[in-house]
């Protein structure tokens, strides 16, 4: 028996947190063999700002050619992509063995949390240009999706839900934003909420829906974004099993629009929970925690 699989390509962080080790703990927590290519390593400069230390574009083609030589894939999460090569690259092999990497996630990384920059202009370009035309799905925060619409970021969800929806026609067949918004209702800042809430959209072809926030963002926890598209990847991956041993019909073949909706709804759900049981934890010696991948060994 196969067992579903899914290939993240993504910057790794050390901390295990985010990036690359999130989606590998996300696609074992659902079910899913995960094999991985590094594009970066998150490390601290000088000032303390974590910053990407690029691998080559060659490492970064013999790495994922070295996974579908010897790995069917069903689906594939790609992460951040900091430099215009390794964008450029990973958009050939999109383009040449695009039936070895199954349903492609594109998770847009672009800042961190701390808002630093990741990625060239040239690298954002290749995405917006190559990349997002051939992802199934595509992931971003309202500072990404502006870029990639070259405009101001959405003020509320209204504005949010607009993005999501022309950036669809770009493209892929869902696209999901999710981050903090402030209130756009007030007239001025002084009449403004303190806090900004957090927001997610998803524009489908029947149109664009909000989804339920899961907190992580307030609680400034580190992965959330790598853990909902992730989990987005293993869902599609067991669409892909489920659909081999004839057990989905018409569910899991591109198009369907109503399967999308509900892979979408069940990783944030997914990232949720992950959220709510990762409240309590104290991993790290401070600072933003990560999310709870544990959550379905305990059940």
């Amino acid at each position: 028996m196969r067992p579903p699989t899914a290939l993240s390509i993504a910057a790794t962080d050390p901390s295990g947190a985010d990036g690359l080790s999130a989606d590998l703990k996300t696609f074992t927590a659902l079910g899913v063999y995960g094999a991985a290519a590094v594009t970066a390593l998150m490390l601290p400069d000088d000032d303390g700002d974590v910053r990407p230390r690029t691998l080559g574009a060659d490492l970064v083609r013999g790495q994922v050619e070295a996974v579908l030589d010897e790995v069917e894939i069903d689906a594939t999460r790609i992460g951040l992509l900091p430099t215009a090569a390794a964008a450029e690259t990973v958009a050939d092999l999109v383009e040449t063995r695009a039936d070895e990497l199954g349903r492609i996630v594109l998770d847009v990384v672009m800042v961190n949390e701390e808002q630093t920059v990741l990625v060239t202009a040239e690298a954002a370009a290749a995405l917006r240009t190559r990349l997002l035309p051939c992802a199934h799905v595509l992931v971003a925060g309202p500072l990404e999706a502006a870029q990639l619409l070259g405009e101001v970021v959405a003020r509320d969800e209204f504005a949010l839900r607009d993005q999501a929806e022309r950036l669809r026609a770009l493209g892929p067949a869902a696209v999901v934003l999710r981050g903090e918004l402030g209130d756009v209702e007030a007239d001025d800042a002084e009449d403004a909420d303190d806090e900004p809430e957090t927001h997610v959209v998803i524009a489908h072809p029947g149109g664009a829906d909000a989804l339920q926030a899961d907190g992580g963002i307030e609680l400034g926890l580190r992965g959330t974004a790598a853990t909902l598209s992730a989990a987005i990847a293993a869902q599609y991956a067991r669409i892909a099993q489920f659909d081999r041993e004839g057990e989905l019909g018409e569910i899991g073949r591109r198009g369907a629009t109503d399967d999308d909706l509900t892979v979408i709804g069940s990783a944030q759900e997914f990232l949720a929970s992950a959220v709510d049981n990762a409240e309590e934890w104290e991993v790290f010696h401070g600072g933003a925690g990560p999310v709870n991948h544990l959550i379905t060994l305990a059940e």
